[in-house]
């Protein structure tokens, strides 16, 4: 069953908090990558549309009133972009290596104390996160260098 926009849109945002923005696992996910490249363009495109759309304006008269728009909306969609592919990525299942990893890694972090919530049968990148972000939180450096 598909989600509506909003409610993916909103996944994506809840996934990129929860995701651990560590340097570490940057060559390894792409998650880091898109989430700095989304909250950039949350900051950068809506000053980029405004200034945009003013300049054309401006320089260019009231003629070019649609391309302006057009060309905001656009500047205005890509951190949206961004939101609902982290929102589709969340709810995406992982493929089997990243699966046996995932259960490697909740097997050895309950070996070495870790009380967390139990594996799924099909998880997802979602729970992915919460599980790496126990580990950085709960585990010690050592067992995080090991397991990485």
């Amino acid at each position: 069953m598909q989600k509506s926009v909003m409610s993916q849109v909103q996944t994506g945002r809840e996934y990129a908090k929860k995701w651990p923005m560590r340097k570490e696992l940057a060559p390894i996910f792409t998650e880091f990558r898109v989430i700095k490249a989304t909250e950039l363009a949350i900051t950068v495109m809506p000053i980029l549309a405004m200034l945009t759309l003013f300049m054309q304006i401006n320089y260019l008269g009231s003629s070019f009133l649609p391309q302006a728009i057009a060309i905001a909306l656009f500047f205005l969609s890509l951190p949206l972009q961004g939101l609902l592919w982290l929102g589709k990525r969340a709810d995406t299942a992982l493929e089997p290596a990243m699966e046996h990893w995932y259960k490697e890694l909740h097997s050895k972090m309950v070996a070495n104390g870790y009380q967390g919530h139990t594996p799924k049968d099909k998880p997802k990148y979602a729970e992915l996160a919460h599980l790496l972000n126990d580990m950085f939180d709960k585990m010690d450096r050592a067992f995080t260098k090991e397991n990485l």
